[in-house]
């Protein structure tokens, strides 16, 4: 597994657990219809646990970045939300920076070995 799939499975992971709770906030916080909660808090929870899973492919990676936006929006029901997905958002764009870097980084490294 690459630098970048680890850090952004943990970050989709980690996202997930917070999603699932703010099923419970909806309903009996901000008083949302049951099933809507559940679509919204649980789908979207359960589609960063699959994105995760998927991060092999290319493409998971906008479906991941589609998450976030979505974590975000879920800021219009939940308030609390727009800094709670804002905060995975960024988290989001580190590891793919990070990831890429040390990768990178990695990759110099055993260059510069095999030529020396």
């Amino acid at each position: 597994m690459t630098r970048v799939r680890i850090m952004a499975a943990a970050v989709l992971t980690l996202e997930a657990i917070v999603l699932f709770l703010t099923t419970p906030v909806m309903i009996q916080v901000e008083g949302v219809n049951q099933t809507a909660a559940l679509v919204a808090g649980l789908g979207l929870g359960v589609l960063a646990l699959v994105t995760a899973a998927l991060l092999r492919f290319g493409w998971a990676y906008a479906l991941g970045s589609l998450v976030q936006v979505g974590a975000i929006g879920l800021g219009f029901v939940v308030p609390l939300m727009f800094v709670l997905g804002a905060v995975f958002a960024a988290l989001w764009v580190t590891a793919l920076v990070l990831g890429h870097r040390i990768e990178r980084l990695e990759a110099e490294r055993r260059a510069a070995l095999d030529a020396g």
